[in-house]
């Protein structure tokens, strides 16, 4: 974990199913019709157990402590910050590839169809700027979720945490454990839907069992760059070794 790190902790048995944080979110961040940036499942308990309204989780994106987003994103758009712990996106970064979508297990991300780059939750930068929570936080009407540096022992969210020590979960896929950083209180439900995370084959190739051939061959160009240019300079006096060969062919010419 970062020496900082933004998170939730999630009481889902306070949640009542309103979509006032799918809604808050959707409008404060302006996410096109269709998509979304926040969610809430829900998981119908045993009806013997007395509790026939069932149970509702919210959820988002957990800002991972090992996400694999950024290890599928091929131009860097996608990185976790060494100050807040956010899983961010440089816009003018990202190509659209869609590569990052396929590598959250929690299916927390979406391609913009107008901006053609990858888009999720970023905790509302532009409210935090101004000491206001992020609009899902700001709006649930039950406060089921709270937001804060689970770094600084001194926030809600740390403090909500340390006091349920024992109680607190986190939902993860067993084969893509990316050490989310949503934290929820015991008893929540469901607990089965994230997917094993997909990387793509190129991304896999390189982080793979041929990343030495490939970093050998890779030294082996370094090498034969470096005999050219000791060539050069030794032969040419650094001047442009194509220059430096026709010159040397006319000379030759003209012995003859």
């Amino acid at each position: 974990m970062s020496k900082h790190q933004y998170a939730m902790v999630i009481d889902s048995s306070r949640c009542i199913d309103c979509k006032g944080c799918v809604t808050a979110c959707a409008v404060a961040n302006q996410v096109p019709a269709g998509f979304h940036r926040n969610w809430i499942k829900a998981a119908h308990l045993d009806y013997a157990a007395m509790r026939p309204m069932g149970h509702f989780q919210p959820g988002g994106c957990m800002h991972c402590d090992k996400p694999l987003c950024v290890d599928a994103c091929p131009t860097g758009a996608t990185w976790k910050s060494p100050e807040t712990g956010i899983v961010e996106i440089d816009r003018g970064l990202c190509i659209g590839c869609g590569n990052c979508l396929g590598a959250c297990p929690y299916g927390a991300r979406y391609r913009h169809p107008e901006l053609r780059v990858a888009d999720k939750c970023n905790y509302c930068p532009e409210r935090r700027a101004f000491g206001i929570p992020p609009a899902c936080v700001d709006t649930c009407p039950t406060k089921a979720r709270v937001f804060g540096d689970i770094g600084d022992p001194d926030s809600e969210a740390a403090r909500l945490l340390t006091a349920n020590q024992g109680r607190a979960l986190r939902i993860i896929n067993a084969a893509s454990d990316t050490e989310p950083n949503m934290y929820y209180l015991g008893g929540t439900a469901p607990a089965d839907w994230p997917v094993e995370a997909k990387l793509p084959v190129p991304m896999t190739i390189m982080t793979g069992p041929l990343m030495p051939a490939l970093t050998g061959l890779a030294g082996l160009a370094a090498a034969g760059m470096a005999v050219l240019g000791v060539r050069q300079y030794l032969f040419c006096g650094g001047k442009d070794m194509h220059a430096c060969e026709t010159e040397q062919q006319r000379s030759s010419g003209k012995e003859e």
